[in-house]
């Protein structure tokens, strides 16, 4: 199969201002995604799609393309990421570009390696779904210690179970969405408005190489994650 890698990079970030060229161990947020993508079988193009004419120059500098720039109306803080794939789906037919599935590995999880997106690639490609997405252990569950508050104060479980529960290990097994790999059928993409609207399957990604990245708490922890894995290699 044929894969066109998407990485997502507008330039307005309230959390941490420039975040996805912020330097990570010396290298831009954006150029970590690029260069696994590059590395991955199957992806014959790594597409940035951005707003911002500075991060447009360093996605090139990274190898990647920028054929066009993302609109403003889906570069603010409410413009659904779903669009955001749309639109790059649409621009790339419009080249010309046909039979492909689009591979999104966001800048915001720089930590990946090539075989977390090779093996997101084999479920899709091996399974009936629409999208594959990367989960990682939870660390609150919704039916143990995740509560929410009414607007009269009181606390109570997201989820309330069948009966009381005092251990957590007691409670369904959960798992966190990751940023790690979106895998995703265009056609899928182009007629729904969301992830689970059709079928998903999810591949399991360790958590030290899980981090999303939002602000300068998450930069802090990826920075030491980061060195750590390279003491590891």
């Amino acid at each position: 199969m044929n894969y066109i890698s998407l990485i997502c990079a507008r330039g307005g970030s309230k959390g941490l201002p420039n975040k996805n060229i912020y330097k990570l161990s010396g290298k831009p947020l954006l150029a970590w995604s690029v260069e696994i993508a590059k590395k991955v079988k199957g992806i014959s193009r790594v597409i940035v799609s951005t707003d911002s004419e500075e991060i447009a120059k360093v996605a090139l500098d990274c190898g990647a393309e920028v054929p066009f720039l993302r609109p403003t109306e889906l570069a603010e803080d409410t413009s659904p990421e779903w669009m955001v794939w749309r639109h790059a789906i649409n621009y790339l037919e419009g080249e010309g570009e046909t039979n492909f599935s689009l591979v999104v590995l966001p800048a915001t999880s720089p930590l990946r390696n090539v075989e977390d997106v090779e093996k997101c690639i084999l479920e899709f490609e091996n399974t009936d779904t629409d999208v594959v997405i990367s989960v990682t252990e939870a660390h609150r569950s919704p039916y143990f210690n995740m509560i929410t508050v009414d607007d009269r104060g009181f606390s109570s479980l997201v989820i309330k179970p069948e009966k009381a529960l005092t251990r957590r290990q007691d409670a369904p097994e959960v798992f966190d969405m990751t940023t790690v790999a979106f895998i995703a059928s265009t056609s899928f993409v182009k007629s729904n408005n969301h992830i689970f609207e059709g079928k998903v399957r999810s591949v399991f990604i360790p958590r030290e190489r899980s981090i999303d990245i939002d602000t300068a708490y998450d930069m802090d922890i990826a920075e030491y994650l980061a060195n750590k894995l390279k003491d590891v290699k």
